[in-house]
């Protein structure tokens, strides 16, 4: 069977690190500027007829911009803007109902009046707001912290209000929690006015500074988004950034950002970035303020994520302070401050790098090689000028393989947790390493015409036991290669349920900006799609990550799991025979793993607390919440270091130092990182169950038998 691979511009990873907007702002200019209503300019509207025509015609979904899809993108529009529903009037969404069905429609004429008139409002809305803040925090003392009182901090789905005492009194909770937060935070009380009104001034000038660009992005994201969550219009300012992060040509800490409600939040941390090599920023912190080396810190709560962006960059080797609020906090008195050196990302940063571990069963000692991939990659250039010697993920693994291969190991793991994706050609190049040849994935693209990409080249490099090891963070490459394994039954994936991207972009310029649109799905080789499901494992294990958060099934208006017809292939062994007795002595072993047991009762902790979406407001409440909250927290984390044989902790400092968990502490772990990874050795003794299990098993399908 003949195979394909065409290099087209492309993108499959499953976090490219693009800038998001919303609706905070900020900037540095005078609050006492006057507000000027924002007009399309005619290269936007250009824009917007040339985007248009290309989600009707290249998209792979073929949306048609009618009156039904208008009311899809109002609905988004509004929900962009205004998530939490604290800024527009029921009247004012009264008065947008005329746009429901010609939001959308109207654009395919250059007609961007309606979306203009809905941002100018929201902005108006804003500046009320903003000023009223600012006329509370100029009061005299803070406000009463022993009144019985509580904020809702889940309001997408709350109504409008229908009167301005309501949005005031709303408004006023938000400020008397931000005070309480700072308060509990150990702030003096005219500390706390001066940040809080400084924040809020900062917000207020942006909005007599925004220009036609700002308005004309957030509606084009709601459009595009309302397709799919990976088609996206990039303005000329937006195409810039992308490209800079495409190609690492500025320096930054390495860092995937996006906003979340006022806040810039990390997805994920770059592999062998600066923050990953520091250790200190994880998932899920917040950055509240930014300082430049020795500098005073910029508070940047509510600012729009570019221009945090343009604070974080700066000169190689510079030094970036950054004040953080972890993942799971609930306000800003437990925030802390890092510093990071900034740097640019390497290849051999990002290389495949291996390990050998030793696992002892029935007394003795057994060893298992570990290849950690964080991303597929491949020196394009270096090929292109015909270096005989380029780097590439294909060519590290297997050079890494034969090496393991001499320190006799018994199996091997590949660890793809946090890979994000990289390059199509070599996801199916690394799957050849451990098939003989075969397709490797289906391509698919809007006209219906499928492409069956696999390996010709015969012999394979590792023939072992395979164990694939996958988290919610393994998105797009990395499930194409996952799957692959699966289907041909050439090795176990364990872990948990992947990202679930599969779908392929290709960038089109659209005269003012560029529109990075859907072309294209995989499909696994047994015909199903990777698209919204992602690849479940043979065996499961626990994870801290909630796959209703993180995912592409958690994503508003992602496409669907479908299949198409499979192709022939031929697996290598029969595991249904022995998954049931690997699953049973897997779930015996956790049962009993410090690990493991951590990791069921940290997430059944941060259920609890994510549940948890009514804050108080009283002083006194807050602070006997959070010490019971840190109690919990170090009961759990000493409870696994007294299994482990470990000293316990007397506070909660530096407590996740030693933590597993299926997300990595690091994307570039230690030797003893790997040794004491919990998820990594549980691989390792399914190897082993694998191997005593095999003598009584079936033997391997043969060659040319068994083709699906």
């Amino acid at each position: 069977m003949p195979f394909t691979f065409h290099r087209r511009q492309f993108f499959i990873s499953g976090f490219l690190g693009l800038v998001i907007f919303t609706g905070g702002f900020t900037s540095q200019t005078s609050p006492h500027a006057s507000f000027t209503e924002l007009a399309p300019t005619p290269q936007e509207s250009d824009a917007a007829m040339e985007v248009a025509h290309d989600l009707e015609h290249y998209h792979y979904l073929k949306p048609h911009l009618d009156t039904h899809f208008s009311e899809q993108v109002f609905t988004r529009y509004l929900q962009d803007l205004d998530p939490t529903h604290s800024y527009f009037l029921a009247s004012d969404i009264h008065d947008f109902q005329a746009y429901r069905d010609s939001l959308a429609v109207n654009i395919k004429h250059g007609d961007l009046h309606q979306a203009f008139v809905i941002y100018n409002r929201f902005e108006q809305r804003m500046i009320n707001r903003l000023n009223f803040e600012l006329t509370l925090v100029q009061k005299k003392p803070l406000m009463d912290f022993t009144r019985k009182e509580s904020l809702e901090t889940n309001r997408e789905h709350a109504p409008w209000s229908i009167s301005q005492a309501a949005m005031d009194d709303l408004w006023r909770k938000r400020v008397k929690a931000a005070e309480l937060s700072l308060t509990l935070a150990g702030k003096k009380p005219e500390d706390i006015k001066k940040l809080l009104a400084k924040r809020y001034d900062n917000q207020l000038s942006h909005i007599y500074q925004t220009r036609p660009d700002d308005a004309f992005q957030v509606f084009m994201d709601s459009l595009t988004e309302s397709i799919d969550p990976h088609t996206e219009y990039f303005s000329p300012r937006v195409s810039e950034n992308f490209n800079i992060n495409m190609s690492l040509s500025l320096e930054g800490i390495g860092a995937v950002l996006q906003t979340e409600d006022e806040y810039t939040k990390v997805v994920r941390l770059v592999t062998g970035g600066p923050a990953d090599k520091a250790h200190q920023l994880k998932p899920g912190d917040r950055i509240v303020a930014v300082a430049q080396a020795n500098g005073d810190f910029v508070d940047v709560v509510g600012w729009r994520i570019d221009e945090v962006v343009d604070l974080i960059r700066g000169p190689k080797n510079s030094i970036v302070r950054l004040q953080i609020l972890p993942a799971g906090a609930h306000d800003e008195h437990q925030t802390h401050v890092i510093s990071i050196t900034r740097n640019t990302v390497t290849l051999q940063d990002q290389a495949a790098k291996s390990h050998v571990i030793e696992i002892e069963s029935g007394g003795i000692k057994h060893k298992i090689g570990i290849i950690e991939l964080p991303t597929f990659y491949a020196d394009f250039q270096a090929e292109q000028d015909g270096n005989p010697n380029y780097r590439s993920t294909t060519r590290d693994v297997r050079a890494l393989i034969e090496a393991l291969k001499k320190e006799q190991i018994e199996g091997l793991i590949m660890d793809l947790r946090n890979n994000g994706g990289g390059a199509l050609q070599e996801a199916n190049s690394l799957v050849g390493l451990f098939i003989d040849t075969g397709p490797t994935v289906q391509v698919r693209d809007s006209a219906g015409h499928v492409e069956v990409l696999g390996n010709s080249d015969s012999g394979m490099t590792y023939s072992g036991p395979l164990v694939v090891l996958v988290n919610r963070l393994s998105a797009s490459a990395s499930e194409i290669f996952t799957g692959a394994i699966q289907d041909y039954q050439r090795g176990l994936v364990v872990g948990a349920t992947t990202y679930g991207k599969g779908s392929v972009q290709a960038l089109r310029d659209v005269g003012y900006g560029q529109l990075k649109v859907t072309e294209a799905k995989f499909y696994r080789i047994s015909g199903g799609s990777n698209q919204n499901k992602g690849i479940i494992p043979d065996i499961v294990f626990p994870s801290l990550i909630d796959d209703k958060d993180i995912g592409e099934s958690a994503q508003p208006n992602a496409m669907p799991w479908d299949s198409i017809a499979p192709v022939q292939y031929q697996p290598y062994f029969d595991f249904k025979s022995q998954l049931p007795n690997l699953k049973l002595l897997d779930q015996q072993r956790i049962k009993t793993s410090p690990d493991f047991i951590y990791t069921d009762a940290e997430l059944a902790l941060l259920r609890e607390q994510k549940n948890k979406t009514l804050i108080s407001l009283q002083e006194a409440t807050r602070r006997s919440e959070q010490d019971l909250w840190d109690k919990h927290q170090l009961d759990i984390e000493n409870a696994r270091r007294t299994a482990k044989g470990l000293p316990p902790l007397k506070a909660l400092v530096n407590a996740n130092d030693d933590s597993p968990a299926d997300i990595p502490a690091s994307a570039t772990p230690s030797d003893e990182d790997i040794k004491n990874d919990g998820f990594l050795k549980e691989s390792g003794y399914i190897i082993l169950d694998w191997n005593r299990l095999s003598h009584s098993a079936p033997a391997p399908l043969p060659v040319n038998t068994a083709l699906h």
